[in-house]
């Protein structure tokens, strides 16, 4: 590390960056029936504004994430966020659904840089006996900015409109590039060290292969265009992996090190992450979704109301750094995937064909943020350290990639899942927030649209107590090293060499 350059100056630095990636993803859920209102987008441009971003970014942080592990994560860091406020300038003078839709496209490939990156950042700097509390403090940036996501945008989209929420974002992804640039030093396996070749084929393959999947898992969109278009993404997306596969076990440099995945430990973490991103991140869309189309909530009133799903997590991120220190990953993280099912299972309980107080629905939702943020840290925190450092680039790739992937399920099943069976009108209704204004009652629609809200939110829940099951199955053994040098755990373990399994 460049000297001068203290660990906690590049957590300000990158918190910054996090900052500005968070706010906006967090703030669009709340502000989708105004934009899809304004700029007259069908039901189907609405999904894209949301899940358009989500498959570029999913499809490019594995790519990245080896990209940075080679050339540098600080320079492809900077470039992510040049990137992302470029593209939230252009979102913002959007004229159409179609050039917002672009717009976010130009976002994604920033954040996928950003994402990649900042853990892997931090992993670098901090010594191991203090970066459970930074990766803590990392999810609680995240989550503090999630706070303010729902409620920035509602009110921007009531004082500024939809674009809004976009300008405030811009100045402060400048900010973010100012502040890297001063603090962030070059990673340090690149200091003096030799320039691995990057896989190109593997890139190809598992971009192609990701955007299948992301196809796939979006039959609501896909089957606009042909019925047999999802199952055939389906079909390539077996085709490619395998495809995939074969190459990695082949390149010497590969892409994905296959070792890492033969690791019992990050093997269980990924499954966790996965089921954990799933059950839990389609909750704000789901309960902005019922506030706005049943109880006629204005965009800040349902920011509002989503608000203790990330007050939960910023809580817990916060404390979960230090309970790291005391408490096995097992016990922190299958106690908050079961905290995280009882929210939603409570959250879908409450629901109904009128809108909900806050005061009933808001100790479920702050559950559900709680249970997350107690998992989020502890899984990060094993994953990282648990691979030499010139693999963490490439971990963190698959995290986030496993994550995102959990993010873009989840969202897509609550997109599908709440308007199966309704009518084309009202389908465009629930998605601009006026189902409640609709003669909808005398046909069922209504009821309808609930029940199939509260049916999401169950098969939510199941989905994290799959992931609890997966935690229960973390070796006892994983606890962050207590010394004073991450360089003691930057070592491979003899699981990412040899491909055994750890203990």
């Amino acid at each position: 590390m460049t000297a001068g350059r203290g660990p906690w100056r590049v957590f300000a630095a990158t918190a910054v960056g996090v900052v500005a990636v968070f706010l906006n993803m967090s703030g669009l859920a709340v502000a989708l029936p105004t934009i899809t209102r304004e700029l007259g987008a069908d039901p189907g441009q609405a999904d894209w504004i949301l899940l358009g971003y989500m498959l570029v970014t999913t499809a490019l942080i594995l790519v990245f994430g080896r990209v940075a592990d080679i050339v540098g994560r600080r320079s492809l860091y900077l470039a992510g966020l040049v990137v992302f406020t470029v593209g939230t300038g252009l979102a913002a003078l959007s004229p159409s659904a179609g050039f917002l839709i672009a717009s976010r496209v130009v976002q994604a490939v920033g954040a996928a840089a950003v994402i990649t990156n900042n853990t892997a950042l931090l992993t670098d700097v901090f010594p191991a006996h203090t970066l459970g509390r930074a990766l803590g403090w990392n999810v609680t940036v995240a989550a503090t900015a999630q706070v303010a996501g729902p409620v920035v945008g509602g009110a921007a989209t009531e004082l500024l409109g939809w674009r809004g929420l976009f300008v405030v974002c811009v100045p402060i992804g400048l900010v973010a590039i100012g502040a890297s640039v001063l603090a962030v030093p070059a990673s340090r396996e690149r200091v003096g060290g030799v320039r691995e070749p990057f896989d190109l084929p593997g890139a190809l393959l598992s971009t192609a292969m990701l955007t299948a999947l992301v196809l796939t898992l979006t039959p609501g969109v896909t089957a606009t265009v042909a019925y047999w278009l999802p199952w055939a993404c389906g079909g390539a997306t077996l085709a490619l992996f395998t495809a995939f596969a074969v190459v990695q076990t082949r390149r010497s440099h590969p892409l994905v090190d296959m070792a890492l995945l033969r690791t019992r430990a990050i093997a269980l973490v990924l499954g966790a992450v996965l089921a954990n991103a799933v059950g839990s991140y389609a909750v704000v869309l789901l309960a902005s979704l019922h506030e706005q189309a049943v109880g006629g909530a204005s965009s800040l009133e349902a920011g509002v109301l989503v608000t203790p799903v990330a007050a939960g997590t910023l809580i817990t991120s916060a404390a979960a750094g230090s309970l790291f220190d005391r408490f096995t990953p097992r016990a922190l993280t299958t106690t908050g995937m079961a905290v995280t099912a009882c929210g939603l299972l409570g959250f879908s309980l409450t629901l109904s064909t009128t809108a909900v107080p806050f005061w009933a629905v808001a100790p479920f939702l702050f559950l559900v943020g709680a249970g997350t943020g107690l998992f989020m840290t502890p899984s990060t925190s094993v994953l990282m350290l648990g691979v030499p450092s010139d693999r963490r680039g490439m971990a963190n790739g698959l995290r986030s990639t496993t994550q995102n992937v959990g993010y873009l399920l989840s969202t897509a099943l609550a997109l599908a899942f709440t308007t199966t069976g309704l009518s084309e009108p009202a389908r465009q209704a629930a998605y601009d927030g006026t189902l409640n204004t609709l003669n909808v009652l005398a046909s069922g629609e209504l009821d309808r649209f609930v029940a199939n809200i509260r049916a999401t939110g169950f098969v939510l829940t199941g989905i994290v107590v799959v992931g609890g099951a997966i935690c229960l199955a973390f070796p006892t053994s994983l606890r962050a090293p207590r010394t004073a040098d991450a360089t003691t755990v930057n070592a491979p373990p003899e699981s990412a060499t040899s491909g055994r399994t750890t203990p």
